[in-house]
């Protein structure tokens, strides 16, 4: 892997990851066109993961060090024989939320990744997955919203959203997008929908990352990749908070079909490339 290449990759997991378009797609049509396979990739996608959970912390700082400490709070309660009180505050129940989103992600995650993780290498099962991503999100933006937030939202919400982004281990289905969606569908209010979206992603990024940190750095890399691997792993930070930031705007200004066209051709040119050849 040549440096521009590490950079490229970067540049469209940071941004792929957060705009719905679909990271995990986006990475394997570039590795098929630019050659890549064989040792070093894991190592590299697992790194890349870690440059955009940089990302997500620079842009919700506030807000994750408010979780921590709320976290710390429910120990002192616990400790002290009140017990959770899961909904005492507006921070403490977004944590919960949070926590209650990731079970049914990780359960997903852990009965199905062997099974999807085939797909990874098949360009039409992306390009279809890619046209399904554009259909959830136009039909999302049509939708009459509630506006519920933190304190009105419930915790079968959480759970709603939480399976919508374990769907997202299909290479192709956007976890940004299918998150949003979900958000949006569960009649949450527009700010916070995409800023639970993202929040939940925390866990969901971390965990996968400590899951395959062990094997990555098993196979190694060579000592050629060092420099790709930094560059590529530092403009998925930065190309990821540009992401962040443009999704905050998108999603509140109603913009989300902008993503549904451009799913919709990705999609539709990568199932005309594949029965071409």
């Amino acid at each position: 892997m040549t440096l521009f290449e590490g950079v490229i990759l970067g540049l469209i997991q940071g941004l792929s990851e957060f705009l719905p378009i679909s990271s995990s797609g986006h990475l394997a049509v570039l590795q098929h066109f630019f050659g890549i396979e064989g040792e070093n990739v894991l190592t590299f996608a697992v790194l890349l993961h870690l440059g955009t959970l940089i990302s997500l912390i620079a842009v919700y700082y506030k807000v994750i060090w408010e979780l921590i400490l709320e976290l710390l709070a429910v120990i002192k309660d616990i400790l002290s024989g009140k017990g959770l009180q899961i909904n005492k505050n507006t921070n403490r129940k977004l944590g919960v939320m949070i926590i209650a989103a990731s079970i049914p992600t990780g359960i997903i995650a852990m009965l199905f990744n062997d099974l999807f993780a085939g797909l990874y290498n098949s360009l039409p099962a992306i390009g279809v997955s890619l046209l399904l991503t554009g259909c959830f999100l136009w039909q999302a933006e049509r939708m009459n919203q509630k506006g519920k937030n933190v304190g009105e939202a419930k915790y079968r919400d959480a759970l709603f959203v939480g399976l919508c982004q374990g769907i997202a281990i299909i290479p192709g289905i956007s976890r940004s997008g299918a998150t949003i969606v979900g958000s949006l569908f569960s009649g949450l209010n527009r700010e916070f929908a995409v800023q639970f979206a993202f929040l939940i992603s925390v866990p969901a990024i971390l965990g996968a990352a400590l899951l395959e940190i062990p094997e990555a750095f098993a196979e190694g890399f060579a000592e050629e990749m060092l420099l790709p691997i930094v560059a590529g792993v530092a403009a998925a930070a930065i190309s990821g908070y540009i992401a962040i930031r443009t999704m905050i705007r998108v999603v509140c200004n109603k913009k989300l079909y902008i993503f549904s066209l451009y799913t919709w051709i990705a999609g539709s040119l990568l199932l005309i490339y594949t029965f071409m050849n």
